[in-house]
């Protein structure tokens, strides 16, 4: 029976992809940070069926007393400082979790588990100010953010370990993926939040930033399983993961009331607070070489995933 190890696993990929692999008959073990307000709220129902460890990825020992105690054969990187918007707050922070902690994590499985197979979660915002579109593997990055940069270093250290030390190390640059598991500080979930309280009478309206913005939506649950594919191939490599269509937030409050039955224009109020001190205007993957060679697709819809999220939100607030 193989063994994984989910470092971020309380979080929205986290969860899915633990999901994911214990169906599949793998053992599992979350790696989690000490705090007094761990959320198991994402992985409740199958908390029996995992195993979880404590570790920091701003702590190297204990990230080499996990290895050393598990030995996964494949280690899947989803911890990171994540919000786009709290990393122009706080980039020292998201650079040492974001950055230097897959530093970290890669020359502990390099001492101690250094035949595991190791997955980096990458991310579209590394293209940024993007000079193609769509963007693929071989696009430059120009990061936006103290976030996107932080990605930047993650990606190329990944690399770095993969050719200096031939580790099997591959990074999924990742586009945008929601979920109803996904925080409440992101747009797409402030928004199908902010629908159905809306639809219950809770708030009267909603307040976003530009919603000129075009980000490449899918679906997290379908996701991790291109996670998973990288790590079950000979020979490591890295791939853009996305759904190849580019949607606005106005598009997407669009939906999203209208799944409600509502009207968004009535609701939505743009407040500056919220726009960005630089902005990434469009980004879309060329995800064809995933196709190719993974033999990953979506599954799911830009409409699928807003309805789904939007009916869950309303399934969370009493009637």
């Amino acid at each position: 029976m193989p063994k994984a190890l989910i470092t971020g696993i309380t979080g929205q990929d986290g969860s899915y992809l633990a999901e994911l692999l214990l169906e599949k008959g793998y053992d599992v073990v979350g790696m989690l940070r000490r705090s007094s307000t761990v959320n198991f709220e994402r992985i409740d129902h199958i908390q029996e069926d995992i195993e979880l460890a404590q570790g920091d990825l701003i702590d190297g020992a204990s990230m080499v007393h996990v290895l050393r105690e598990h030995e996964p054969d494949e280690i899947y990187n989803l911890a990171a400082q994540s919000f786009v918007q709290t990393s122009f707050g706080q980039p020292v922070l998201t650079g040492e979790i974001t950055a230097l902690g897959v530093t970290r994590l890669l020359d502990a499985v390099r001492m101690v588990q250094p035949e595991a197979k190791f997955y980096q979660a990458s991310s579209s915002e590394m293209f940024g100010k993007a000079v193609e579109v769509p963007q693929n593997e071989a696009t430059p990055f120009h990061p936006r953010s103290p976030y996107g940069v932080a990605k930047v270093y993650g990606h190329w250290i990944t690399v770095n370990y993969r050719e200096s030390y031939d580790m099997f190390a591959s990074s999924g640059i990742l586009f945008n993926h929601e979920s109803p598991r996904r925080g409440l500080e992101f747009v797409t979930r402030k928004i199908t939040h902010g629908v159905a309280r809306i639809s219950r009478g809770l708030q009267d309206e909603l307040r976003l930033g530009n919603l000129d913005a075009q980000r490449d939506w899918g679906y997290a649950g379908d996701y991790v399983e291109a996670m998973w594919k990288m790590l079950q191939l000979d020979d490591p490599k890295d791939y853009v993961i996305s759904t190849g269509e580019t949607h606005s937030v106005r598009e997407f409050c669009e939906v999203a009331f209208a799944a409600a039955g509502l009207d968004w224009e009535q609701y939505v109020k743009v407040d500056p607070r919220y726009y960005r001190p630089a902005e990434v205007d469009l980004l879309i993957g060329d995800s064809s070489i995933a196709a190719a060679e993974l033999g990953w697709k979506p599954k799911t819809t830009f409409d699928e995933l807003v309805h789904m999220m939007v009916e869950a939100d309303l399934d969370r607030l009493p009637a």
